[in-house]
């Protein structure tokens, strides 16, 4: 494929992408006293499997850019409550303070956020979803929001004195990250987002120094299953930064689960009208549904690779 050609189809798909008009959510909370600090809550809209929904939360991509927030994902939102799950869908501070698009993340203002969302949501999905289940939580964040998901969920591997460390792991199913932003090196390299991940930490004088508090390639292993969906087309944040932090996960002794996706770039998999968007329903349906091995011990040795619509897919191994 001709980079004019990869050019034009990236846009194809983004364009569909953004053409959905934005959902409204059945109900907002806040978890913190600035105007970001906002959670969207949709109800499911089906039974998608046995007892009570299984609780998806969503954390937007852009780049971490001001232009973008929950409401560009609103209809993924949506689209996932169709499935039968709940869905939080959390903002967060991200841009330069005070305006300016180019800029991306606020540090630390931005993990700031994220954590206390993480902290606040076992509160707040029994009386915002009270149809759901806070035991079947799954992770899923798309581009930088997959990087967020990432981190978010090896905040218990953090350095010891980390505002945002935790004792414990947080009490998650699993993560589905959407090509992830997900070794910060590797993108800073390959300048993925016109360099999104030098902005996020400060520039040249915070890029290192802050690495081992925000760049999930570096906090391993987590113990939480995850799965990175990625579509191989991506122009925006190419394979290779899924793969490598793939590859750190394995010599942390942690295999994690990929799904690589044929002729897919980096939109469809929020896209509702894309094929892909169903195949990230179903990844994030396996870790919702799955069930612990104390309870079942043979299911993990059951679970087979196998292949994903238009794609390939390794399994992820459950804590």
């Amino acid at each position: 494929m001709t980079d004019d050609v990869a050019a034009a189809r990236a846009a194809a798909e983004e364009e569909s992408a953004f053409s959905h008009s934005p959902v409204d959510p059945d109900a907002t909370a806040a978890y913190g006293d600035a105007p970001d600090q906002l959670v969207d809550f949709y109800a499911p809209r089906v039974q998608g499997g046995p007892g009570p929904a299984p609780v998806v939360v969503v954390l937007h991509g852009g780049a971490w850019r001001a232009p973008y927030g929950r409401r560009h994902v609103s209809p993924f939102a949506a689209f996932l409550a169709g499935r039968g799950f709940a869905v939080a869908n959390v903002e967060y501070r991200h841009g330069a303070e005070g305006g300016g698009d180019a800029v991306a993340g606020r540090w630390p203002d931005t993990f700031d956020d994220v954590a206390a969302a993480m902290d606040a949501l076992p509160a707040l999905i029994p009386e915002h979803l009270p149809g759901a289940d806070p035991r079947r939580v799954v992770l899923t964040g798309h581009s930088a929001g997959g990087h967020l998901a990432l981190w978010a969920a090896a905040r218990h591997v953090l350095p010891a004195g980390s505002p945002w460390r935790t004792d414990r792991p947080a009490p998650l199913r699993g993560v589905v990250a959407l090509a992830p932003i997900a070794d910060l090196e590797v993108a800073d390299k390959l300048d993925v987002c016109g360099g999104a991940a030098r902005q996020l930490l400060g520039g040249d004088d915070g890029f290192a120094e802050r690495r081992p508090h925000a760049d999930p390639a570096l906090l391993l292993p987590t113990g939480i299953a995850t799965t990175l969906v990625q579509g191989r087309t991506d122009v925006d944040v190419p394979q290779a930064v899924a793969e490598s932090y793939a590859e750190a996960a394995a010599k942390a002794g942690e295999v994690v689960g990929m799904t690589l996706l044929e002729d897919v770039g980096h939109f469809p998999l929020i896209d509702p009208a894309a094929d892909a968007c169903a195949v990230v329903a179903e990844e994030i349906a396996q870790l919702a549904w799955w069930t612990p091995p104390c309870v079942i011990p043979l299911v993990l040795e059951s679970y087979p690779a196998t292949e994903s619509p238009g794609g390939t897919r390794t399994p992820p191994t459950a804590p």
